[in-house]
C-alpha cells in the first residue's frame, strides 16, 4: 500500500460518521457567512472543505454518506441565509410564534436536498485530479439551477451573490449571469481542496493558482467595467416612499385610516425639485384598490390631493376581479389629471410566494376538505410572465413585485426596459439581514440587464441603484421617510441581456464532461 493510499484510508476513517457530517455543516455555514450582510469573503473556502469531506466519502457505503454530508453542508448555509423567515411568525407571536422554530429549521432542510442531489451525483461521477473541481463546481452550479426553477423556484442567495453588487467582481453577472457567476464561484472556493488529495505537488500550485488568475481576472474586468462606464442621470426623478409601518399594525382595522395618511402626507412632502414618479411599495393599502380607488371615496380624494397635476403613482396594492373574486398582487401605475387619477399601466404578480400567497395543490386540498385544516385564507392568482410597461411619458420600466427580483432573466427579452421597479413588503421580517440580503440579490438584476433599478419596501431598504448594481442612495430597515434620487440612465445592452444563460450552459457542460472525460480514460 502507498503512502498516498494510507493517508486516504486513515482520513476516511476520520471523517466517518458524525465528524464527516459536522465539518459539511461548517463548511456550508462558512459558506452562508460570505454574503451580504456578514460579507466574510474567506467563507466561500467552505466549499473547499466541502469537496474534500465528499471525497473522503466511506467507500462502502459512499451514496448515504456523500448525500449526508451534501445535505449537512446545504442546511448550514441555507440556516445562515434564510433564519429570518422565523421572523414573520412573530407578527402574531400569540397565533403563530411556536412555528417559527419549524420553519426556520424546515426550511433550509428542503433546500438542503438539493446540496445532497449535488453531492451524491459527484461521489457517483468519481472525478479524480484537479479537474474535479470543475466536476464539483458544474454539478453544484446545475443543481442552484434548479433550486431556481423547481416548484416555482427559490433562488435566495445563489452562491455567485456571495459578491457584494456593485463591486468588481459582481459585474461578471452581466457577463454570464448570476448562474455563471456561482459556477465560477463554487470552482473558486473549491480550487484549495487540491490539497487534500493526492494530486502531486505540481498539479496542486497549478490548480489553485489557476483559480487565483481566474479571481484576479474577474476582479480586473469589474474594477475596468465600473471605472470606464459612463452612468448618465435621465433628469427623471421618483420619490420612494417609506413609510415604517410594522406589518404587526398594518391589518388593524383601527389603524386603516392613520396608514393611508401616513402615504398621503409622505406623497405630498415638500421637495427641492418635485417629483415626477412616487413609489409605493407592494401592498402598501390594507384594502383592494377597487375600494381604495373607487370614484367618491374620502381615500381617492385624498390621495388625488397628495399628486401634483400631472406626477405619477406606481402603487402597490392589491385588487380583487370578478363576482366570484380573484385576488391579485398588482403594480398599478397612475397619474393625476383634474381632479382624478387615470389608469396608465398594471402589472399583477407572476411568480407568487407558496404558503404566503397561495397554497400548492389547493384543488386536490379542497377535495379532500383538507385546506381549512391548512388554515389559509384566499390564494392570490398568478398574472402573465414579467413583461415591461410603457406608462405614457415615462421611460419603459419592467415591474418587478417582492421576491421576483431574485429571478434572473425576469427583466430580459426584446424588448428592453429603461429601468426596473421592484416593490416589495419585507416588513414581515423586520430588523433582520433578511432585507439586508434582498437589497444585495435585487441589485443583481441591475448589473444583468444594464439598466437602473428602483427599490420601494414599507419599512426598508428602499434604494436607488444604478446601473452597474450601486446603491445611489438608500432609505434603512427601520427608517421612515421619502427618498428622492434622479434616476440613472441604463447602459448598452449587456452579453447576459442577449445571451441569457447559454454561457452559463456551456460552462456547466464543459465541466461534466470532465467526469466523461475521465472515465473514458478509465476505461
Amino acid at each position: 500500500m502507498t503512502d498516498a493510499v494510507q493517508v486516504e484510508a486513515t482520513e476516511r476513517r476520520a471523517l466517518a460518521g458524525a465528524p464527516g457530517l459536522l465539518l459539511a455543516l461548517a463548511a456550508g455555514a462558512a459558506a452562508g457567512l460570505a454574503h451580504p450582510p456578514f460579507g466574510f469573503l474567506p467563507g466561500l473556502l467552505g466549499f473547499a472543505l466541502l469537496l474534500h469531506v465528499i471525497d473522503a466519502a466511506p467507500l462502502g457505503r459512499w451514496r448515504r454518506a456523500a448525500f449526508a454530508r451534501g445535505w449537512a453542508a446545504g442546511f448550514g448555509y441555507f440556516l445562515v441565509g434564510t433564519w429570518w423567515v422565523g421572523e414573520a411568525f412573530m407578527v402574531d407571536a400569540a397565533a403563530h410564534g411556536w412555528q417559527a422554530p419549524f420553519a426556520m429549521a424546515l426550511l433550509p432542510a428542503g433546500l438542503g436536498l438539493f446540496w445532497g442531489a449535488a453531492a451524491l451525483a459527484y461521489r457517483a461521477a468519481a472525478p479524480k485530479g484537479p479537474l474535479r473541481v470543475l466536476v464539483f463546481a458544474a454539478l453544484f452550479a446545475l443543481t442552484e439551477w434548479l433550486r431556481g426553477h423547481v416548484l416555482t423556484g427559490f433562488p435566495w442567495d445563489l452562491p455567485g451573490e456571495a459578491w457584494k453588487a456593485g463591486g468588481a467582481v459582481s459585474q461578471t453577472a452581466a457577463l454570464v449571469g448570476v448562474y455563471g457567476l456561482s459556477l465560477v464561484t463554487l470552482a473558486i472556493g473549491a480550487a484549495p481542496a487540491v490539497f487534500g488529495g493526492p494530486d502531486s505537488r505540481r498539479a496542486r500550485i497549478a490548480t489553485v493558482g489557476a483559480a487565483a488568475l481566474v479571481l484576479a481576472a474577474l476582479w480586473a474586468f469589474g474594477a475596468t467595467r465600473v471605472a470606464q462606464a459612463r452612468v448618465a442621470d435621465t433628469g427623471l426623478v421618483v420619490r420612494m416612499v417609506q413609510p415604517n409601518i410594522p406589518q404587526a399594525m398594518k391589518w388593524s382595522p383601527a389603524e386603516f385610516r392613520a396608514i393611508v395618511e401616513r402615504y398621503v402626507s409622505l406623497t405630498a412632502a415638500p421637495a427641492a425639485r418635485t417629483p415626477d414618479v412616487v413609489v409605493w411599495p407592494e401592498s402598501a393599502i390594507p384594502d383592494a384598490a377597487n375600494r381604495v380607488l373607487a370614484s367618491g371615496t374620502w381615500t381617492l380624494d385624498a390621495i388625488v390631493g397628495a399628486l401634483t397635476p400631472n406626477q405619477v403613482l406606481l402603487a402597490g396594492l392589491y385588487r380583487e376581479e370578478g363576482d366570484k373574486p380573484r385576488y391579485y398582487n398588482s403594480l398599478i401605475a397612475l397619474r393625476r389629471q383634474g381632479g382624478d387619477l387615470a389608469l396608465l399601466g398594471l402589472y399583477d404578480k407572476h411568480t407568487l410566494v407558496p404558503f404566503g400567497e397561495y397554497l400548492p395543490l389547493e384543488g386536490w386540498l379542497d377535495k379532500l376538505g383538507l385546506s381549512a385544516l391548512a388554515g389559509f385564507g384566499e390564494s392570490f392568482t398568478a398574472g402573465r410572465p414579467p413583461r415591461p410597461m410603457t406608462p405614457a411619458g415615462l421611460p419603459r420600466l419592467q415591474p418587478l413585485i417582492c421576491y421576483e427580483s431574485l429571478f434572473p432573466g425576469y427583466a430580459r427579452g426584446p424588448d428592453r426596459p429603461a429601468w426596473i421597479v421592484n416593490v416589495s413588503n419585507d416588513a414581515w421580517f423586520g430588523r433582520t439581514s433578511g432585507p439586508l440580503q434582498h437589497l444585495n440579490l435585487a441589485s443583481y438584476r441591475a448589473i444583468e440587464q444594464g439598466v437602473p433599478l428602483v427599490r420601494s419596501t414599507p419599512t426598508g431598504v428602499s434604494a436607488m441603484i444604478d446601473a452597474l448594481g450601486r446603491t445611489r442612495a438608500s432609505l434603512g430597515s427601520g427608517e421612515s421617510g421619502v427618498l428622492d434620487a434622479v434616476l440613472p440612465g441604463a447602459l448598452p445592452p449587456t452579453p447576459y441581456s442577449r445571451w441569457g444563460d447559454a454561457p452559463f450552459w456551456g460552462m456547466t457542460l464543459a465541466g461534466l464532461a470532465c467526469a466523461i472525460r475521465r472515465r473514458k480514460a478509465k476505461s
